[in-house]
């Protein structure tokens, strides 16, 4: 059975309904694959290559606000309703993944609770790891004001 990485440690069942709705893709470069606020109907797991998360910028058009790589879950809007994409996903070089079937996995996941629980878990993992990751970001970018003035020497 294929790595499916975050997923590595479902059962043999929930491996098996997982991948009943997996089916492999490659991206060229440039590529988007959605758009902000287009309809959530997919996730993948990045094999090889990278994603660019971005966001409309009015007078700056999409800026990137996250990129990811191997081994990266790219989107969870799937989940949620109104199963939107809050962010837009554009290809950086070539990019090849596993791609599930976001009607089919939520489906699966209202037919078996025990799968759905499994997989909001582990989707829980990455969206908390992604606002870690901004937060360190904003921090980086704008600071602690309590900082301010402040020398390594004390």
């Amino acid at each position: 059975m294929p790595s499916i990485g975050l997923f590595d440690t479902l059962g043999p069942h929930e491996r098996e309904m997982l991948l009943s709705t997996a089916h492999e893709v490659d991206y060229d470069d440039g590529v988007r694959l959605f758009d902000e606020d287009g309809a959530a109907n997919c996730c993948w797991l990045i094999q090889h290559g990278r994603v660019a998360l971005d966001t409309a910028v009015p007078g700056r058009g999409h800026v990137v606000v996250q990129t990811l790589g191997p081994g990266d879950l790219l989107g969870w809007s799937w989940l949620v309703p109104p199963y939107r994409w809050h962010f837009g996903a554009r290809a950086v070089g070539t990019v090849h993944a596993t791609a599930f079937d976001a009607e089919r996995l939520r489906l699966l996941a209202d037919q078996d609770p025990s799968l759905g629980y499994a997989l909001t878990r582990r989707l829980l993992v990455v969206v908390l790891d992604r606002l870690q990751s901004t937060r360190a970001r904003l921090l980086d970018v704008y600071g602690n004001p309590n900082d301010e003035g402040r020398t390594d020497a004390g």
